[in-house]
């Protein structure tokens, strides 16, 4: 081995953190995964809208939509794929760390946290974790094709267009897909809640998706800006 393998791992390494495209590309990366974990590990909470139920995992999935069709914009419907199959499989990980955790007993030695109180609430069923990866990979691939064939025949206009009609459509798919996967398939909910369910949760992220197309144009002029004191 000469002296450049050696050292050309490290320099790729170097480079990955030094090009301002790469930078851009890992800081979305990161907001994407930990928005996406964050929404799977508190999603077994339900509440109450009105006289519906919706999950609190909703909450962060307008941003990591956000993030999706900002690496759709400038790295391609490849790396959204990639990115998000990444995602699913730290998500499994997370569960499957967690289901250690669960089988291994709490000391009582210590008025720590019992394992009733921690099943609580990292104990959610398979279904639901089944579910919400599923939803996840589909919406997201769903949003990734929308982008770009919307983009393809709008280039560089009407950028809320591709963005928000893509969020609008694949959401839908993430709301029903995973309580129909989590709930109505095991019968925890029958079919007109089901329906209701989903509805009210679609809404509910149709609304904070829309609110935050604003963010849309901030996040392209912060990243055209930021590229363009390098030529990129």
């Amino acid at each position: 081995m000469d002296l450049w393998d050696m050292i050309a791992p490290d320099l790729y390494i170097y480079q990955m953190f030094t090009t301002r495209r790469n930078k851009v590309f890992l800081a979305l990366s990161g907001i994407f995964i930990t928005n996406a974990i964050t929404a799977e590990l508190i999603g077994g909470k339900l509440i109450d809208v009105g006289p519906y139920l919706m999950s609190i995992g909703i909450l962060p999935w307008p941003v990591v939509f956000l993030t999706t069709d900002l690496v759709n914009e400038y790295f391609g419907k490849d790396q959204v794929k990639k990115l998000s199959i990444l995602t699913a499989a730290l998500i499994a990980y997370c569960f499957l760390i967690l289901l250690m955790a669960i089988g291994i007993p709490a000391s009582t030695k210590t008025a720590g946290i019992t394992d009733q109180q921690f099943n609580a609430v990292f104990g959610q069923s398979m279904w639901i974790i089944v579910g919400s990866i599923t939803a996840f990979l589909v919406s997201q691939l769903i949003d990734a094709i929308i982008f770009q064939y919307v983009k393809k025949r709008t280039g560089n206009k009407w950028i809320w267009l591709r963005s928000t009609g893509s969020t609008v459509i694949s959401q839908f798919f993430d709301s029903f897909i995973v309580l129909g996967i989590a709930f109505y398939l095991t019968g925890k909910m029958d079919f007109n809640m089901y329906v209701a369910s989903g509805l009210t949760g679609y809404s509910v992220k149709l609304a904070i998706a829309v609110a935050l197309t604003p963010l849309i144009y901030i996040g392209h002029g912060m990243i055209d800006k930021y590229l363009a004191k390098d030529g990129e």
